[in-house]
């Protein structure tokens, strides 16, 4: 059975001190989607216990996201969430990145992220990455130094998307801005909040929350070839 690791942000607190965490949905869809069909575990730069957003817990009030809060199993998996900074490549077939605010605060500049994630797309296997997820990427490289999205087509929550949640100032930088700056090729859905997926070679990416079941299905699709 292939492994998943979904890497959590450990960050509960953004710039303007308001309260984040990882996204709600973003983490509850992928993982239905792929759990009757993989082994998943979960990992944050702290470990066990990764801050949920509670704006998106009021939110998201679907089945999955409802019962990923009270399902056991999950509960489990989140209460020994691996330290990423043990955790092995090795392991695990794919990485996905769940979004919120807390990612853009914390995974870009950790170094055993950057470490990790330059390892696991160094190896070929699937880097996976929802809305504000690609964050976490920033500054990972390929095996010539170079940032891995360079040249490559990628998505994540787009610039109009932070200006309508009125969350421009909540964060260090603005994901579609600073991808863009450094190589990347930013595309995004016709509408705000429309699911978009890219896929370039291993590179899979989604935009917003809409995005993040259909990435699912994406990584799926792919793991059962």
């Amino acid at each position: 059975m292939p492994s998943v690791l979904f890497v959590l942000t450990s960050a509960d607190t953004n710039l303007v001190g308001g309260q984040t965490g990882y996204y709600l949905p973003e983490a509850a869809h992928p993982y239905y989607t792929l759990a009757p069909h993989v082994s998943i575990d979960f990992a944050s730069p702290k470990g066990p216990n990764p801050p949920v957003d509670q704006g998106s817990v009021q939110a998201f009030k679907d089945d999955e996201s409802v019962k990923f809060l009270t399902d056991e199993t999950v509960k489990s998996k989140l209460a020994n969430a691996k330290q990423l900074s043990t955790v092995n490549v090795k392991d695990y077939d794919v990485i996905l990145y769940v979004g919120g605010h807390g990612p853009v605060i914390d995974l870009p500049n950790d170094p055993a992220n950057i470490k990790f994630a330059s390892e696991f797309y160094q190896s070929g296997k699937i880097v996976a990455a929802v809305c504000h997820g690609p964050a976490a990427l920033l500054n990972a490289v390929d095996a010539e130094g170079k940032p891995i999205y360079s040249g490559k087509e990628f998505t994540g929550f787009s610039n109009a998307e932070e200006e309508a949640v009125q969350k421009v100032n909540a964060i260090p930088f603005l994901l579609e801005t600073e991808f863009t700056k450094r190589g990347g090729k930013y595309t995004k859905a016709e509408q705000l909040w429309a699911p978009k997926v890219v896929i370039d070679g291993n590179l899979y990416t989604g935009q917003n929350p809409a995005s993040a079941k259909p990435l699912g299905e994406a990584i799926l699709k792919e793991l059962q070839k």
